[in-house]
């Protein structure tokens, strides 16, 4: 492994870690950030709740292998600075966002010309050694899983100690900042293993050649039903994340006295309903974040000694009973345990998909390959969002998790048949041959 080859490795990882910090300090926090611009209660705060914190995923889900195809052909290094210098003016703006129209709009932006994950694991993985491809995925994912630890936690401690929420947005942006300087500055990469152009050059050509290359990438039947498994593992989880703050309300006890202890650890007035509210919520994230990391390395064994279908498959069934575990969650601590069991469940899902498609694609052309799996991933979290939204004023935050679980278990039933089929009537060609 060459020296280059870790050095980028090394600032990719600090500059994810950085990042993926700001990303999740504050996503927890949009219900009650529209109540601060005027939203207060009833189907209407449930519904812009769910469509501003769907709007950067599915804006994400359009962009992600067009942005992937273009760094095959531009530059992998170039696409992370983009994306980053992209979070930086669209998060950090959010601070000044006085109506919720203005949210949208930016949570939009940012869903468009954002999403770092998979040019940056694109980045390493074309230099990394054929046999560490899953490695790679999961050694770079353990970076935004300690960013989803630490993020909700910073970012609820931020919003209490300087009395704002929007005050967490102007973190996010210098965080970015910040990641975007130390990829552009001190990463390295080799240009060679770009997509090869033909006689035309330029950001015109490029265009013309990003929807063919995304086509090539979606005619592998592989990726395409790995695609699917992704979509359906994301889809729960996406359903209930901006609901969870609406959840906590209904599960805390009227008394905060046995919260006090908590209040005098982490400084903040534990009687006060609306910062314990906040506290609380913002674990909820940590300890799936908890969970998250401390499974990573089991996945990637478990993977690479039983295969990859055989993993994602048990991260479904896994995030089915977390969903069920939740939904029948009585008080704040069972709903804690199904977080934790949800976070080592889920685990996976990156490293293993990742994987996959770092096996059926040569380096050339990964980046669309890459940008296809995250699209199924912000797709998944983007219907959520907005179905849960809509849902949940008709059937529950629980019904909503309930809802997750049955559709989870649908796509596994649909994938082990489909994976049966394949084993006995053959499978496609890579991309690379197609």
């Amino acid at each position: 492994m060459s020296s280059s080859w870790r050095r980028t490795y090394w600032v990719v990882w600090i500059a994810n870690l950085i990042t993926s910090i700001g990303m999740m300090s504050f996503l927890p926090f949009f219900p009650s950030l529209l109540e601060e611009l005027g939203i207060r209660g009833g189907p209407a705060q449930y519904a812009w709740s769910g469509a501003i914190f769907g709007a950067a995923p599915l804006s994400a889900t359009v962009m992600s292998p067009i942005w992937g195809a273009l760094g095959d052909r531009l530059g992998r290094k170039l696409m992370v600075v983009r994306s980053m210098l992209a979070i930086s003016l669209f998060v950090g703006g959010m601070h000044w966002a006085s109506t919720p129209l203005q949210l949208l709009l930016l949570r939009l932006g940012q869903g468009l010309f954002s999403g770092f994950i998979p040019p940056s694991i694109t980045l390493v993985s074309v230099g990394a050694p054929p046999e560490r491809q899953g490695r790679v995925a999961g050694d770079l994912t353990t970076a935004l899983a300690l960013g989803g630890l630490v993020g909700p936690a910073l970012g609820g401690a931020i919003a209490v100690w300087f009395g704002s929420r929007r005050d967490v947005f102007l973190f996010v942006g210098a965080a970015a900042l910040l990641g975007a300087a130390l990829v552009g500055l001190l990463a390295v990469e080799d240009a060679s293993l770009r997509q090869r152009r033909g006689s035309e050059s330029g950001v015109g050509a490029a265009l013309r050649g990003t929807g063919a290359d995304v086509g090539r990438v979606l005619a592998n039947p592989t990726l395409r039903s790995m695609a699917l498994v992704v979509f359906a593992l994301q889809l729960g989880l996406g359903s209930i994340n901006p609901l969870l703050e609406l959840h906590v309300r209904n599960l805390l006890p009227a008394d905060l006295s046995g919260w006090a202890w908590v209040g005098r650890l982490f400084h903040f007035d534990a009687a006060e309903p609306v910062a314990t509210r906040t506290f609380a919520t913002g674990m909820l994230f940590t300890v799936m974040g908890v969970g998250n990391l401390l499974a990573l390395p089991f996945w990637g064994r478990f993977g690479d000694a039983f295969g990859h279908r055989r993993s994602l498959v048990l991260c479904a069934l896994g995030s089915m009973c977390g969903l069920v575990v939740q939904a029948a969650a009585g008080g704040y601590a069972l709903l804690l345990a199904g977080r934790i069991l949800m976070g080592v469940s889920m685990a996976g899902t990156g490293p293993l998909a990742f994987g996959l498609a770092a096996a059926e694609t040569g380096a050339q052309r990964r980046g669309g390959a890459f940008g296809v799996v995250f699209s199924a991933r912000t797709l998944a979290v983007a219907v959520g969002a907005g179905a849960g939204g809509l849902a949940s004023p008709w059937i529950g935050v629980r019904g909503v998790m309930l809802a997750g679980a049955v559709i989870v278990a649908l796509a596994v039933a649909g994938f082990v048949r489909g994976r049966r089929a394949s084993a006995t009537g053959g499978g496609g060609a890579s991309v690379e041959g197609a």
